[in-house]
């Protein structure tokens, strides 16, 4: 909990201020509950409103996103008021003419500017999101209303595909369950030509922030009864037909089992799959339906252990060849394949084994596939994050195509010019950037279905084409050391110590170059990291989390292949060196 140098009487008459202003029932009477308590002497209680009523949410590049409640410091009807309000006047601010570049809705009519407001899900999301409706109403934008609870793609490609200048889609992604957030894109002529449908970066995200914190007292802000349009439900479809067209006769025999995650995104990539051929699906009834409880996994992030155990048990069962998971939103997939041996047969069986794919190595098997339609082709860009693998760059040069690092984050690979193909470690891949500018799990998932069902075809495996990769431009194997922190004052304190005295050595190689990603002439936006490279090519990025009190160390290795039958030695260099190099950066930030 935050500490708060308040006195008792000034936190409780806050409290009361902000309870009298709230218009929400729910968080009123909880808010009531925790002062009258706090006022018999609950020392629980005091320190909860302390927390709570510590400093004010800050909006950022990645919005807002915090554990839902009553108070300035979580996520409520009163802080998303005051947030739809300052950035309906930013909005209405920075207009620009339309112009000949500009989206073709745009250009087609001299109007008010127009928003798209989406959400999945999670608790008190389709609240948030009338909510927005109406101050954006009230303050004179057109304002469109997603029918329902849709996957966060559906509203980045409307945001390009209806010439909005806002969007905004109201998720907290794979976060637990008490949280929730406000995503924000620009477009239309809010925002440059090439950064239309992209979420925002800064200095928007300040100017925003600014006109938030001149809002005006909650009950002071407009808000309409009605005027906002909700979409027709055949958004959906229309989202459907613009990323992954039908294919007329194709029907393909891979056996899938597909998991939401007890997010939005079932019926969707179900529908989507079907599109492509892929009509055996099998969707995991325990998780298909939209629960924003997210009752059987601890997290609901196909990264975290045990998040698939319902999944790759289905898998076995069916004698799946594939298992694709959403995160609750869908903007992300992970990918699980069946493992030669380990007692398997071919079609699968009870006792197959799996293995759930890095983010990298689906990153690498996309890139793989884009480098076949798109090589050599003048224009084309691939794309990546920084803390992703450099395994992607060499399949670009390979192939003829550009390639471009970016900060972390779709916000920045989004924004590549001429991209056509882009991604990041955390599972988010971009695939169709002329559709939606951002990460979309649910057109990632039919490519990597597709791929994996031309792979099968011809007796071979997504497997079989990483070992391909790794033949061709060596062995990259990727890991993580995250470490997350009480207190966040701890983590410029670690990396300001391993920016002073960097290790000399890495994995028994020397340490070679150490850049301070936060100063200038780094050839990106000066970021909060550093990034150590070593000898023998081994590379470190260390930087804090965006989303959590977390400070991640992203550790890549690449290990010479000498033809398939080295790969088993590669494999094992580059998993001691990996553990030597965990090991010794442990050390070197004091844990």
């Amino acid at each position: 909990m935050t500490t708060d140098s308040r006195t008792e009487p000034q936190l409780l008459d806050a409290a009361r201020a902000w309870g009298a202003a709230d218009p929400d029932p729910v968080t009123r009477a909880e808010l009531a509950g925790l002062v009258e308590a706090a006022g018999t002497g609950d020392a629980a209680a005091r320190a909860e409103l302390a927390d709570r009523f510590s400093g004010t949410l800050q909006f950022g590049t990645a919005g807002l996103r915090a554990a839902m409640g009553a108070g300035p410091m979580r996520m409520n009807r009163v802080v998303v008021l005051r947030a739809a309000a300052g950035l309906a006047a930013h909005v209405l601010a920075v207009q620009t003419p339309a112009d000949a570049t500009a989206d073709a809705a745009a250009v087609a009519s001299a109007r008010r500017p127009r928003a798209v407001v989406g959400y999945d899900a999670r608790h008190r999301s389709d609240v948030f999101a009338r909510d927005t409706a109406a101050v954006f109403t009230a303050a004179g934008i057109e304002t469109l209303l997603m029918p329902s609870a849709l996957p966060t793609p559906v509203l980045a490609w409307a945001v390009r595909a209806l010439g909005a200048e806002v969007g905004v889609m109201v998720t907290a992604s794979h976060n637990p369950p008490a949280d929730n957030g406000y995503k924000v894109y620009l477009g239309g002529r809010a925002v440059e030509p090439e950064a239309r449908g992209c979420q925002i970066v800064a200095p928007q995200d300040r100017l925003i922030a600014e006109r938030i914190a001149a809002v005006g007292p909650v009950g002071e802000i407009p808000r309409a009864r009605e005027g906002w349009t909700v979409l027709p439900r055949s958004v959906e479809q229309d989202y459907l037909d613009a990323v992954v067209p039908a294919a007329p006769g194709a029907e393909r025999s891979l056996r899938i089992v597909l998991t939401a995650m007890h997010g939005v995104g079932g019926r969707t990539t179900t529908e989507a799959l079907r599109r492509a051929g892929l009509a055996d699906v099998h969707p995991v009834p325990e998780q298909a339906e939209p629960d924003p409880d997210f009752p059987t996994v601890a997290f609901p992030n196909p990264e975290e252990p045990g998040a698939l155990d319902l999944a790759l048990a289905a898998a076995r069962a069916e004698g799946a060849d594939l298992v694709l998971a959403n995160d609750p939103d869908a903007d992300r997939v992970a990918v699980a394949v069946p493992v030669p041996g380990a007692g398997s047969t071919a079609g699968g069986s009870a006792d197959q084994d799996w293995r759930m794919l890095r983010g990298d190595e689906v990153g690498a098997l996309l890139g793989h596939a884009a480098a076949a339609r798109w090589a050599g082709r003048a224009g084309a860009v691939f794309a990546n994050s920084i803390v992703s693998s450099r395994l992607l760059g060499r399949i670009a040069a390979a192939a003829g195509i550009e390639h471009r690092e970016t900060l972390t984050g779709f916000k920045w690979i989004a924004r590549v010019p001429g991209l056509v193909y882009g991604y990041e470690e955390a599972l988010g891949y971009c695939v169709a950037p002329e559709v939606v500018r951002d990460k979309d799990g649910i057109s990632a998932a039919v490519a990597v279905a597709v791929l994996a069902d031309e792979l099968r075809a011809q007796g071979r495996t997504l497997l079989d084409v990483l070992d391909d990769l790794a033949v061709a431009h060596g062995l990259h194997a990727t890991d993580q050391l995250s470490i997350r922190v009480a207190d966040l004052a701890r983590i410029p304190v670690m990396t300001a110590a391993l920016r002073d005295d960097p290790p000399a050595a890495l994995g028994g190689s020397e340490v070679v170059e150490v850049v301070d990603l936060a100063a200038p002439g780094t050839g990106l936006p000066p970021t909060e990291g550093l990034r150590l490279l070593t000898a023998d090519g081994a590379r470190v990025i260390v930087r804090p989390s965006g989303t959590e009190p977390k400070l991640k160390c992203y550790l890549e290795v690449v290990s010479p292949v000498v033809g398939r039958a080295g790969l088993p030695a590669a494999l094992a260099e580059a998993q001691e060196r990996l553990a030597r190099i965990r090991a010794e950066l442990e050390s070197a930030l004091g844990l």
